[in-house]
């Protein structure tokens, strides 16, 4: 096993910022093909997309909890137990996978309902579903790798093999839906299949990566030999933060099901400028994502001043580039939404919407940054019961009442959303000032090596 030394916030975020824009990348490129085909084809695989995306956060558990746990071992340099806990990781995330795999397949109708969806909308959709659905388990594992790869500090590579994805991916898309040099277009499951073939893909390369880069040669006795104290200990971190991403995720469906009763025109606009807006929480995420491995190793390594001072660092920075990145959404922001379709009433109010981030974005970073700072020291559950308190029990009333029932719609429930981020971002920077989180720490001092 090798592990890079002398890693700095900058070194470590920028090749995660690129991974993760090629990723949101993705799910807007099929967004924008798919959209020359029609807006009720959009709104089919948006909606099986946020279905995916939740599911998807079911398999953060484990590759979450292994990526905690790992950077605090390395940071103890306890390296003999990091090798343990990426076989475990791996085999629980390839069970989990399967397992979900089979009941997006066996149930994806019943999915699929609740969303209210017209008959051949429907009918796009599933078809949409049970494809990707299916191929979850091979994500599984690829999240798990490339989680173990990173905190390693070979974000570079990872994010390499995640250009190689989207790339593969993107042209299997074009060729489905306009079929170019006399191809066949095959359409929504063309889409589907060639988001399957890049994840089949990208599961042989991560291979290669963990065992000639990483140089974790795990052997295949490795992978069920794990010890029940190991897993429990990746699960303790992994459940609270996917829980965490699962209330988030619950509200953003229940967001969706309650914006398909405003007709789909207002699904539309919320799909197109929710893809405008993730590409702007990707510069959080990204900061938050190199902070939590930076603060990982420095708690693992008993330096909690520094682990600290280092959370106010990439807070400060994190804020400045969000804002920037807006200020530049809102300079386009006809054009952009534009981009997806040539209704003037949607084109219209997506703009109008995507001037709310000078206020959304920068308290979404105080949630995404400080919640990775806290989850890297051990401290998921606090984000846990905050999350699930606020997010359930305040914004997605609030976003019925005054988005549907009151008559506001999307404008509304923006406000309802700024008021939400802005009410945990706080609470969560109080708590990281509290310093409570200094005794939630997996590795004790004495424990280190």
């Amino acid at each position: 096993m090798t592990v890079p030394k002398n890693l700095g916030l900058f070194a470590i975020t920028w090749p995660l910022f690129i991974e993760s824009s090629l990723q949101v990348f993705m799910r807007t490129s099929d967004t924008f093909i798919v959209s020359h085909v029609s807006d009720e084809a959009v709104a089919a695989v948006g909606v099986s997309n946020q279905l995916i995306i939740f599911l998807f956060l079911l398999l953060q558990v484990v590759s979450t909890g292994s990526a905690i746990v790992i950077s605090q071992h390395i940071g103890a340099n306890k390296s003999r137990d990091v090798k343990k806990f990426a076989a475990g990781a791996i085999s629980l995330n390839f069970v989990f996978g399967f397992l979900i795999s089979i009941c997006i397949v066996c149930f994806s109708k019943q999915l699929l309902q609740p969303f209210g969806l017209e008959p051949n909308t429907l009918d796009q959709a599933r078809i949409f579903l049970t494809i990707v659905g299916s191929a979850l388990f091979i994500q599984a594992i690829n999240l798990t790798i490339a989680a173990i790869t990173q905190v390693h500090g070979y974000t570079r590579y990872t994010m390499t093999v995640s250009l190689g994805i989207n790339l593969v991916n993107l042209t299997g898309s074009i060729v489905s839906i306009f079929g170019p040099f006399g191809l066949p277009k095959l359409g929504i499951p063309g889409v589907a299949l060639s988001a399957v073939f890049s994840q089949l893909l990208g599961l042989v390369i991560y291979s290669i990566l963990l065992s000639k880069v990483v140089r974790l040669n795990l052997s295949f006795s490795d992978f069920y030999k794990a010890r029940f104290a190991d897993l429990k200990k990746i699960l303790t971190i992994g459940i609270p933060t996917a829980g965490s991403q699962l209330v988030y995720a619950i509200s953003q469906l229940m967001t969706t099901y309650f914006i398909t009763q405003l007709g789909a025109e207002m699904l539309s606009t919320r799909i197109y400028t929710q893809n405008i807006m993730t590409f702007i929480m990707v510069l959080a995420i990204s900061l938050g994502r190199g902070t939590q491995i930076i603060i990982g190793r420095l708690v693992g390594a008993g330096k909690k001043e520094e682990a600290y001072k280092q959370l106010f660092r990439s807070l400060f920075l994190s804020l400045l580039l969000s804002i920037a990145a807006v200020t530049m959404t809102f300079l386009f922001r006809k054009q952009l939404i534009g981009m997806f379709t040539d209704n003037v009433e949607i084109i219209t109010l997506g703009a109008f919407l995507l001037t709310f981030g000078f206020l959304l974005e920068p308290v979404r970073c105080l949630n995404i940054v400080i919640g990775e700072a806290l989850r890297a020291a051990g401290d998921a559950r606090f984000i846990l019961i905050i999350g699930a308190c606020a997010i359930m029990g305040l914004c997605v009333p609030l976003t019925y009442w005054i988005g549907v029932h009151m008559g506001y719609g999307l404008v509304g429930m923006w406000g309802v959303f700024i008021m939400d981020e802005g009410l945990r971002g706080i609470i969560l920077l109080f708590r990281w000032r509290s310093r409570a989180w200094e005794k939630k720490v997996l590795v004790n001092s004495e424990e280190m090596a």
